[in-house]
């Protein structure tokens, strides 16, 4: 799962480089993947909507194993 997942942020990270940002896998596990927003995202005030709205919308798509996207 952890390649689809990989696979699926390659897709998302050239708009989160636009804006200065970037997004990092740091596991995954029993459906849960967590992620660490970098550069630019990390600070960002609607780093939560593009988490929820954005990245985890688009990783449920493509992998349907997942069961929530948390940042740490």
């Amino acid at each position: 799962m952890r390649e689809k997942v990989e696979a699926a942020l390659e897709q998302i990270r050239p708009a989160l480089r636009a804006d200065g940002g970037d997004v990092e896998l740091v596991d995954v596990s029993d459906g849960v993947v967590k992620l660490r927003l970098r550069g630019a995202c990390a600070g960002c005030p609607m780093a939560t909507m593009t988490l929820q709205h954005g990245i985890e919308r688009v990783l449920k798509e493509q992998v349907p194993e997942i069961k929530e996207v948390v940042a740490i």
